[in-house]
């Protein structure tokens, strides 16, 4: 295999432009070859080089294409993944991999049988702040973690005209849209939790799909006995002038609280690239704050993000040199707990958490 791997990007929109495209041209060992773009005519001017086609049929006539990144409207995850699977190429699909677990599940049987990589876009695994958070908790410096939140707050009032992810549409919404970026941190973390309560609902007075909502993750029969104490919350909504904290932390050792969102997003949107001098690292104003039971707070360094380490490891598990980090089971997990807070929300009751399934995907 070549040691470049050519790469085919399918759909041209904010995921495919902005989290697929800038990343992959800045990974050293991938080359953006094809992008299927079906309506606009944006693709070409970003990327000359690359071939512009229409379809994935067409995209997939090209034997030399390694890896397809499925960037599209939720709704056609499995779909698209599918086909590209069948071809035997190797798949990447933004966020969620599929709309349920069963779909996953089946998406992770197709990727083994034809002996291809199979992953779920989790990037934000290397935000800065999430990487400051893991670091805290490795090290053992907050304890024995007793509570956490995680918050990905915004405040746009009215929908947004034309936008899938506000429209009644299946995969639209907010749990959809920001729910796998906490969850897949809050398992990345801590594991499995043993139940979930949700509540997912309709904030804004002309809202027909979610936009907020509160999960809390318990761990009270954990392997790990550590986290039976545990208390994780996950809170999005689109009603927030003032953002709660993106992460807040309490351990038998002190709390750790990090305000604001890593930058990496923001600066992409603008043209930045990651070559650029301070790309990926906050200033110290927007540093998180640590304090030890009766000491004064303490600025902690907030780590440099870089989201081209979720494409490195792609990279380099299809070269056959590393484990895949983001696997099939953990974008699974991610699908499974989507649908018991839906569940749970719909019930008004606590769910319990069987993940015993991931272990044979």
């Amino acid at each position: 295999m070549s040691e470049t791997i050519r790469a085919g990007v399918i759909g041209f929109g904010l995921a495919g432009q902005i989290f697929h495209g800038a990343v992959l041209r800045e990974t050293e060992g991938f080359e953006v070859a094809a992008i299927v773009e079906r309506s606009e005519r944006l693709a070409a001017a970003h990327y000359p080089e690359a071939r512009i086609v229409s379809s994935v049929e067409a995209l997939l006539e090209d034997p030399t294409i390694q890896l397809c990144i499925v960037a599209t409207p939720n709704d056609s995850h499995r779909m698209l993944a599918e086909k590209c699977l069948e071809a035997g190429r190797n798949v990447v699909v933004d966020k969620p991999l599929a709309l349920t677990s069963d779909d996953a599940a089946e998406l992770a049987k197709l990727a083994r049988a034809r002996g291809v990589l199979l992953s779920a876009f989790h990037n934000r695994r290397w935000d800065g702040d999430f990487r400051t958070v893991e670091n805290l908790l490795t090290t053992g410096r907050l304890g024995t973690p007793l509570m956490f939140e995680s918050h990905f707050d915004r405040f746009r009032l009215e929908p947004k005209p034309g936008a899938w992810r506000e429209a009644e549409q299946p995969g639209s919404g907010i749990l959809y849209d920001l729910g796998p970026h906490l969850i897949d941190q809050a398992l990345s973390l801590f594991g499995p939790p043993t139940s979930l309560w949700a509540d997912v609902r309709i904030d804004r007075p002309h809202g027909v799909v979610d936009d907020a909502f509160d999960l809390q993750l318990t761990y009270e029969q954990s392997e790990r006995e550590e986290l039976r104490r545990l208390r994780v919350w996950l809170r999005s909504t689109l009603v927030a002038a003032s953002p709660g904290a993106r992460f807040l932390l309490h351990g038998t050792k002190g709390s750790f609280e990090k305000w604001g969102l890593d930058p990496q997003e923001a600066a992409l949107k603008e043209g930045a690239r990651f070559a650029d001098n301070g790309f990926g690292t906050e200033s110290s104003k927007s540093w998180g704050l640590f304090t030890a039971p009766g000491e004064a707070p303490e600025p902690v360094a907030t780590l440099r993000g870089d989201y081209r380490k979720y494409y490195e490891n792609v990279r380099d598990a299809i070269l056959g040199r590393v484990p895949l980090a983001v696997t099939v089971a953990a974008a699974w997990s991610v699908a499974c707990l989507i649908e018991l807070a839906r569940e749970s929300s719909r019930s008004g009751c606590r769910m319990s958490v069987d993940f015993r399934r991931a272990a044979t995907l």
